[in-house]
């Protein structure tokens, strides 16, 4: 194992290393959390895609597998969101990462609880609005990222200076991240630690579909598009569901029949199920330098161990 890091973030979390893995729908359950927690990392649970029932038997499942810290990724227009908090606090869940929604609701609730708030953001302005709203720190996303986007479209590369000149709170830098090279660029640009999506959904520990990720590790440059910019902005890759969005797009359809075209429960079909035809298929840029599964446990060393070598050598590839 490598030495611990200590910066901001780790102290935050008391975790090994500043690498978080994201808590993302239909792929971040406890196995995942767990493993990426154990390998010295912090896991999330993505509560996203869950029944409150659900949620708290993966956080008590979690509990079980690791003694290390883990929180929870919860989309704060989650419908049942008031469910949600009542199992965070009875589980006494030390991290709660919120997301697509106010800060100012939530916050202040979670911490006078005792819990790490984090938030996730995909400007400066609105970083600095959750610093205000009192939050321990931020997860800055670039346009990159897999999932719901926000409808800047800033890059990574151009957001995490941005937010870093706004803010004083810890900075997580989010949205085409990998390996360790991409965690030291972020770091040179003034994030104290990562965010990883995309690169742990290629693990044996995640829950989404088989088939979903072995498409993943063979999708090239340009197999992701940002789609559904009418509704919420999300990066899919491109199948067919992706191309009747095209055409629905093409032809100006209104926020009405973009919905209807939607429906329920397509994401759940195409990244759980396996259903890659007629599916949402959440996924980042960076699934075109994945190229194959492996355990989150060596992602987490090999990240690592790519980044402390960077710092060591940065001009050696």
């Amino acid at each position: 194992m490598q030495p611990a890091f200590n910066n901001r973030i780790t102290q935050l979390f008391s975790i090994d290393y500043p690498l978080i893995q994201a808590g993302m729908i239909w792929a971040s359950g406890w196995r995942l959390a767990s493993a990426v927690s154990n390998a010295g990392g912090l896991g999330l649970i993505g509560a996203g895609s869950m029944y409150p029932q659900t949620l708290k038997e993966h956080i008590q499942k979690c509990k079980a597998a690791t003694s290390k810290p883990f929180g929870v990724n919860l989309p704060l227009l989650y419908p049942d969101i008031d469910k949600h908090i009542e199992t965070i606090l009875e589980e006494k869940v030390p991290i709660v990462f919120t997301s697509a929604g106010n800060p100012k609701t939530w916050t202040s609730i979670l911490k006078n609880a005792g819990i790490t708030v984090v938030h996730v953001v995909s400007s400066a302005k609105f970083a600095k609005k959750s610093q205000d709203a009192g939050v321990d720190a931020v997860v800055a996303e670039g346009f990159e990222a897999g999932g719901h986007n926000g409808r800047e479209e800033t890059t990574t590369l151009c957001l995490i200076p941005s937010v870093r000149e706004a803010i004083q709170i810890p900075l997580i830098a989010a949205g085409g991240i990998a390996t360790g090279r991409g965690m030291y660029a972020m770091m040179a640009l003034g994030a104290e630690a990562v965010q990883m999506g995309t690169r742990f959904v290629c693990t044996p520990e995640a829950s989404s579909h088989m088939a979903f990720k072995e498409l993943i590790i063979q999708a090239n440059e340009g197999d992701t598009m940002l789609s559904l910019k009418e509704l919420t902005p999300v990066r899919l890759l491109k199948n067919n569901f992706y191309q009747q969005v095209q055409q629905a797009e093409a032809r100006c359809a209104n926020k009405e029949e973009l919905n209807t075209l939607l429906g329920r429960g397509r994401a759940k079909k195409g990244m759980f199920e396996g259903e890659l035809f007629e599916g949402e298929l959440e996924i980042g840029q960076v699934s075109a330098i994945i190229k194959e599964i492996k355990p989150a446990g060596e992602i987490v060393a090999h990240v690592w161990q790519e980044f402390m070598h960077t710092m060591n050598h940065p001009f050696q590839f």
